[in-house]
Parts: C-alpha cells; structure tokens; sequence
C-alpha cells in the first residue's frame, strides 16, 4: 500500500462536500476487483466512496472489541488479589520453579 500526500479534493469527490487528504493504492485480487465493481454499479457509487465506508465500519466496530485487561479493569479484577507481594511480576525470587 503506498500512501501519498493530497491537498485538496480528490476527483472522484469533487462534488462532495468532505476533503480528503489522504490517498492509498491498494492491489485487489481479481475476485475482490469483481466485487467491489458490482457493488459500485448496484449502488452507483465510486469505488472511493465504497472502500471509505468499508473502512469507516470496520474501525467503527473494532472500538467495540474489549480486549481482555481492558474488561479486567473495567471490572475491578485486575490487581484484586490479596495478601500477595505487590512485585510478583518484576521480582526475580517469586520466578523460583516458574514453568516446572
């Protein structure tokens, strides 16, 4: 993926109102190409526009992913246990017999 340097409106969004700044080149395979071909004539759309919105809802529904210690402090899990020693993970002593 090669990414350049835009100023100004892109000519496939010269009738739009959004600015893009940003342009990728990205090679597609030939059934991907088909795909994303239909799918502009169904929609009558660029390919621009389409890829863009793909995108938006991918990033989009990959904020909603928590990951696991995410939900460990959201919860009030992580660092719960209690009556140990507060350095288990960086003190080398608490690694004696670790993995036997």
């Amino acid at each position: 993926m090669a990414l350049s340097d835009n100023r100004g409106k892109m000519s496939d969004m010269a009738d739009r109102n959004t600015v893009a700044d940003s342009r990728i080149s990205v090679r597609l395979t030939s059934n991907l190409a088909s795909r994303l071909k239909r799918e502009v004539s169904v929609r009558r759309t660029s390919e621009s526009m389409l890829v863009r919105e793909a995108l938006e809802t991918y990033f989009r529904n990959q904020a909603s992913i928590e990951s696991c210690y995410d939900a460990f402090v959201r919860l009030g899990i992580a660092g719960s246990a209690k009556g140990l020693p507060s350095d288990l993970s960086t003190n080398k002593k608490y690694f004696k017999g670790f993995g036997k």
